[in-house]
This record gives C-alpha cells, sequence and structure tokens, in this order.
C-alpha cells in the first residue's frame, strides 16, 4: 500500500534521480540483461546501443516521482506505455523482475541514501504503478482476443505482397495461416513483428505502422531500409531476406495515436517513412467518404524517396483534398512540390479548429510543432507519434 509517507520519501528522492541522470537506467539495463538475458527476446537492443531507451526510461521514473501524488497527469503516459507494452505481451510476472533489478539498482547506485525507509516507499511506489499498468494491459489483451479476428500474444502470418514503395521503403501484407478473420484497427496504429534474423542469438520485436485501411482479411506495413548510425537489423533483415511466402509472427495492432474523427478539418504532416500511419488514414478517410477537409503534408529527400506519392495523388484529387510536397534535394516538378524545408506559414491552414496529425523524425516534428504553435494553433490540436522510445516534442 503506498501511503503518505511512501510519498513524501519518493518526492524527497527526486534530487538524487535527477543527479544520477540516464547512467542510472544505463545500470539497470546491464543489470537486467546480465541476470536475464532471455529478455533479450522482448527489448529492442538497438535501443540500448542509441541509448535512446535509457532515456526514456530515466524520464518515466523521473515524471512518476514528480506526479506521485497527481497521478492523472500521466494518464497519456500509462496508455501510450500499455499499449506498446501489449505489442511485446507482456507479463504480469515481467513487472515483478523489473521491479527487483530497480531496487537493486537503487541500493547498488545510492548507497548512502538508500535506506530501509527509501527502499520500502520505492518498493510500494513500483508496485502500485506496476499493478496500473497490469490492469490495463490486462483489459487490452481481453478486448483484442474477444473481439471478431482478435488474438492474444503471436499469431502466424505468411507474406502475400511484398512492394517496392520507393528508394527505401517496402511494403509487406501479411495474411493469417489460419485463412481466418483479422481484428480491425483504428489508422494510425502499428502492429508488433516478431521474427530471428539468421545468426541472431535472440529474438527481435519490432513494432510497424499500418499503411493501408482495416479490411478484416490481412495487414499491410511499410518498412524503410535504416542504414544510418546502426543499420536497422530488423528492417535489412526484411528487406533482404523476408520473401514471399516466409511466415512471421505477429501481435495483434495496438497504439494510441490514431486517427480521431472530431468533426474538423484534418491536416497530416509527415517526413521521410512517417508517411506509413499517414497513408492508413487517407486510404480510410476515402473509403468512408470523410465530410470534413483533408490537407496532407509530406516532406523528403527527392521523388525517389516519396513513398505513395501516386496512391496518394490519387485519393486527394479524388476526394478534392489538398497536398503539399517537399523535397529537400530536388527541383519542383508540379504545382504542390516546392523545394527545401517544409515551411508552414505557405500554406492555408486551418490552424482555429483543425486536428494536426504529425509523424516522422523527432527533430522534423519539433521542427513541424514549432511552427504551429506560432501560426495559432492549439497544443491539444496537435498529435503525434514517436518510433521507438518516446521523446516529448
Amino acid at each position: 500500500m503506498l501511503t503518505d509517507k511512501h510519498i513524501e520519501i519518493i518526492k524527497s528522492t527526486i534530487p538524487l534521480l535527477e543527479n544520477a541522470g540516464s547512467a542510472m537506467t544505463a545500470h539497470f539495463y546491464q543489470r537486467l540483461f546480465a541476470h536475464n538475458p532471455e529478455l533479450q527476446d522482448i527489448f529492442n537492443m538497438s535501443n540500448q546501443h542509441t541509448g535512446r531507451q535509457q532515456v526514456a526510461l530515466f524520464e518515466a521514473i523521473a515524471a512518476y516521482a514528480k506526479n506521485i501524488e497527481n497521478l492523472s497527469a500521466l494518464t497519456s503516459a500509462v496508455e501510450r506505455i500499455a499499449q506498446k507494452h501489449t505489442s511485446f505481451n507482456i507479463q504480469a510476472e515481467h513487472y515483478a523482475i523489473v521491479g527487483h533489478h530497480l531496487i537493486e539498482t537503487l541500493r547498488e547506485l545510492a548507497t548512502a541514501e538508500f535506506t530501509g525507509d527509501v527502499e520500502e516507499a520505492w518498493t510500494n511506489a513500483y508496485q502500485f504503478l506496476a499493478g496500473i499498468f497490469i490492469n490495463r494491459e490486462a483489459q487490452l489483451y481481453l478486448q483484442r482476443s474477444a473481439a471478431v479476428g482478435g488474438w492474444q500474444g503471436t499469431r502466424t502470418f505468411k507474406v502475400i505482397e511484398k512492394i517496392t514503395e520507393s528508394e527505401l521503403v517496402k511494403s509487406f501484407i501479411f495474411a493469417p495461416i489460419d485463412q481466418q478473420a483479422v481484428i480491425d484497427f483504428i489508422p494510425g496504429q502499428y502492429l508488433g513483428l516478431e521474427v530471428q534474423p539468421t545468426g541472431n542469438s535472440y529474438k527481435e520485436i519490432r513494432q510497424y505502422s499500418l499503411s493501408d485501411k482495416p479490411n478484416g482479411k490481412n495487414y499491410r506495413i511499410s518498412v524503410k531500409r535504416e542504414q544510418q548510425g546502426v543499420p536497422g537489423k530488423v528492417s535489412n533483415y526484411l528487406h533482404d531476406a523476408v520473401n514471399l511466402g516466409d511466415e512471421v509472427k505477429l501481435y495483434a495492432p495496438a497504439g494510441d495515436f490514431f486517427f480521431v474523427d472530431r468533426q474538423s478539418p484534418t491536416v497530416l504532416i509527415s517526413a521521410g517513412v512517417g508517411i506509413t500511419p499517414m497513408q492508413g488514414m487517407l486510404e480510410t478517410l476515402a473509403e468512408n467518404n470523410h465530410n470534413q477537409p483533408v490537407h496532407f503534408l509530406h516532406a523528403c529527400e527527392a521523388s525517389e524517396q516519396h513513398s505513395f506519392a501516386q496512391r496518394t495523388s490519387e485519393l486527394i484529387n479524388q476526394n478534392n483534398w489538398q497536398q503539399n510536397i517537399w523535397y529537400s534535394t530536388e527541383e519542383a516538378q508540379k504545382p504542390y512540390i516546392n523545394k527545401g524545408m517544409m515551411d508552414l506559414t505557405t500554406v492555408d491552414l486551418p490552424t482555429e479548429n483543425g486536428n494536426f496529425y504529425l509523424c516522422g523524425p523527432i527533430a522534423f516534428m519539433q521542427f513541424a510543432k514549432q511552427q504551429l504553435l506560432k501560426l495559432g494553433v492549439g497544443e491539444s490540436n496537435i498529435h503525434y507519434e514517436v518510433f521507438g522510445p518516446h521523446t516529448s516534442l
């Protein structure tokens, strides 16, 4: 039970957390994988190498400590994390393992400050938060397994189409080998995909946005070959080694970023492979004869890297919507295409009542969000998806 005394102690340790920074979470992950190497089947080890996962965990722990008296402030964060956890099939027993290593990390790094009272407070605080996640995730698992076409855990699918969308992006269409229905999703959500690349000691789980409208029969994801920095282990495996007829294991669609029909103008803003959830939204809006204005804005290096370009133009022309495109390294060939960085001041946008959806590299979304705020768009009308560990814009 989390008492007032526990809360007071947790708040008093905030400076300790801030001084430790992400070094604490780096130590935690080293400890976790040393004692429980099987968890490398679940965690994205590429994010461990880049350090993004350590930073995300530290920010989550610090936010919990700072808002422990006002957990309603964390509602959206809890939902985002719970959705992601279900795409890894996280179970209650995993929380006990993580909790043990978190407490031991605090003991090992804060020997002088980690008294019996502090250990008791953090143990109870962790168990309280873990209970919130376990309950919410249990609800999500139950909802999805009970729905038409739903399931829990992995389900085996085969590749029925592999399509080149642009220089770096390929689409994969998966159909279940049991030939039964598949659960619907809300455009913007993602699939969890589990593979074990050749020569890999552990399984790899990744989340990929669904890039088409739901049809009850199959799913489409569109994957960018990641080559910069640490090469994408799974993206390159999918591009090079997964072909028609091959089987993969999928987790049911999840995610807290999705289109909501607020009966107001919709603006879809993306860069690079961030176009994938936007394409799913466009396809769905067209299928449903959406009766509100839609504006599609996209930025990429050049036409060779512009995924879905022809299909997007077809949907926009058929529905009398608007689009503006920016190529950073190529001269404009059409009236709605611009050269350079995306400049939202040149576009007539519904800044007073529109809803704006963003997806792309973090720096791009920060850049786009700042432009929107300067144009007078309310922050509550800006919705975004970060690929990988969450980062606030």
